[in-house]
């Protein structure tokens, strides 16, 4: 674990879009949606994220359009289970030990596709707005 990125510091130079792009990885995209749900209440955090990841894009020369970049929904389910997964775990607790418990149990590439369907999640209606899932409920 001492090799494990310091999520506060990845967080600032994501916003700062600082953050190389070979470092925004999956990890870090949970790591950057768990500090913002633990430092702003949920609907914040997400209006923070949607206009954070699209400048972020855009600044190491990305795309937010119908078939890359930004997603709403995939933004939007990470949120809600992010603020689920603090609720349980206990928000005092330190950043990186919460950081870690996260990835390990949420951490799945795939864990999206357990909710959504591979169409329902990958269209345009997806990506532009909030698509409630088709397979379960979430948490």
């Amino acid at each position: 674990m001492t090799n494990a990125p310091d999520t506060e510091a990845l967080a600032h130079a994501m916003i700062a879009c600082t953050l190389p792009k070979a470092e925004w990885t999956h990890e870090a995209h949970l790591r950057v949606g768990l500090w913002h749900v633990l430092s702003f209440p949920e609907a914040t955090a997400l209006d923070l994220l949607r206009e954070r990841i699209r400048a972020y894009n855009l600044a190491i020369g990305g795309i937010n359009n119908d078939s890359g970049g930004y997603h709403e929904t995939l933004t939007a389910f990470y949120v809600r289970l992010i603020r689920a997964f603090a609720d349980a775990a206990g928000a005092q607790r330190p950043l990186e030990e919460l950081a870690q418990e996260l990835i390990a149990r949420h951490g799945a590439r795939d864990l999206p596709l357990r909710y959504y369907s591979r169409e329902r999640l990958f269209s345009v209606e997806a990506r532009r707005g909030w698509v409630p899932p088709d397979l379960q409920t979430l948490p």
